[in-house]
């Protein structure tokens, strides 16, 4: 009886060990899953951005608070340093005192060389099937992998304002650099100033002005690897003897002070109709048209000679989202990037607000303006030429700026500009 008695006490404490533990168990669970689950909804993740569009930072940061509403544990942070700030130098300081953003900008080729070290791969992400061929070829590596996911696709040339060339009598769009220079030559006779050079910038005239005589060559890509070979040279190439033509006429035919008008002060005195022609790209149209709603306008060429191949805009992918692999927030950089071109929200943003030409084969254009619509035209005729400074040596672009800038105040003769240039490339390469 004793024995028996015993044995039923042990099994109850036995079963009230159990059931205390079980109990113990699921409490914990409920509550462990509870307050994790509440702790990961409720954490929230600052994701830092440093980005150089200056012309769509106000439309980037509406955007932000459009994402927070789907994601409102994803903050984002944005800096943007562009204009006539050193955006690549400020990035560089970044990441020399610790303070490394976890999503910025990339323009490629060189560019991505040197930055690949800091980059995540994302060919794996699901938008890269639908990125355009040209969107993939900036930052993607010998081996194939894809490190950016392009902003959009850009052209620039010569913004012309239609109604001041109507006014100057102008009937048809100069093509050839004889026709820009009898239209330049007519706005002036009309009180019209053609140029609005905005010289202060060394992106403007030593990358984007100077692009043109490198991308018309006949294989660009072959003669930018000879001048790294040695086997091609500057001096004495006959597109860079063209290119002339074209610089002088800018300058003799530009506003007061190039050399002191920066980006803003540029892009104001065309917008407000004090100038016929600026020297910039689509990019700028929400500012022109935040200035001036009823510009008419369009894109010509920067011509070097007068031969059909003129005819041709610069386009290309003005720069890439990259993203920091060695970020804490990685995925949700991930989940960021990823909403942008995915979301209906996002495709929107790209194109009725920032006005850009998606490079997505899932976005459709919409809601271009005179310039983006223009650069489609020019697109669709196959009349574009590359963007090749970000094969460049890191840095010659303002070198070739500053030879530029000495050219346009009579410092330098043509022939010491060319050999400036040469000089640039050999000390850099």
């Amino acid at each position: 009886m004793k024995k028996g008695l015993l044995l039923f006490m042990s099994m109850l404490l036995v079963l009230g060990i159990i059931a205390g533990c079980a109990n113990n168990n699921t409490e914990g669970n409920e509550g462990g899953e509870s307050d994790a689950n509440t702790e990961g909804s409720e954490e929230v993740v600052t994701l830092n951005m440093y980005q150089f569009k200056v012309e769509i930072a106000d439309q980037l940061k509406a955007m932000v608070e459009e994402f927070n509403k789907e994601y409102p544990n994803i903050k984002v942070n944005i800096e943007t340093v562009g204009g006539g700030a050193d955006y690549g130098a400020g990035l560089k300081a970044k990441f020399a005192s610790g303070e490394e953003p976890d999503i910025f900008n990339n323009g490629g080729f060189k560019e991505l060389e040197l930055w690949k070290e800091h980059l995540a791969d994302l060919s794996n992400e699901p938008w890269a099937e639908h990125v355009l061929p040209i969107g993939k070829v900036p930052t993607t590596d010998e081996d194939g992998k894809l490190y950016g996911m392009p902003v959009n696709l850009e052209g620039y040339g010569f913004i012309y304002n239609k109604d001041l060339f109507e006014k100057a009598g102008i009937t048809e769009a100069p093509k050839t650099v004889s026709e820009l220079k009898e239209a330049a030559q007519k706005l002036q006779d009309n009180e019209i100033t053609p140029f609005a050079a905005g010289y202060a910038e060394w992106w403007v005239i030593g990358q984007h002005l100077l692009n043109v005589p490198f991308a018309q060559q006949d294989d660009p890509e072959a003669f930018i690897a000879g001048l790294y070979d040695g086997s091609t040279s500057i001096v004495g190439n006959e597109k860079f003897k063209e290119f002339k033509e074209v610089l002088d006429t800018e300058i003799k035919y530009a506003n007061e002070n190039p050399l002191t008008t920066d980006y803003n002060t540029q892009v104001t005195l065309f917008a407000s109709g004090q100038t016929a022609m600026l020297q910039q790209g689509n990019w700028t149209e929400n500012m022109i048209y935040e200035i001036n709603p009823d510009m008419n306008m369009g894109f010509l060429p920067i011509p070097l000679n007068d031969t059909e191949a003129s005819d041709a805009l610069p386009v290309g992918v003005p720069n890439n989202w990259v993203l920091n692999k060695d970020s804490k927030h990685l995925e949700e950089a991930k989940t960021f990037l990823n909403w942008m071109v995915s979301s209906e929200t996002g495709k929107r943003y790209i194109t009725e607000e920032f006005a850009f030409i998606p490079a997505f084969d899932n976005i459709e254009a919409a809601g271009l303006g005179d310039l983006g619509q223009s650069i489609l035209e020019y697109s669709k005729a196959e009349k574009t030429i590359p963007w090749t400074w970000f094969r460049w040596p890191d840095g010659a672009n303002k070198e070739f700026a500053g030879s530029i800038q000495a050219y346009s105040t009579g410092k330098i003769d043509y022939d010491t500009m060319l050999e400036q240039f040469q000089a640039t490339w050999d000390n850099m390469k």
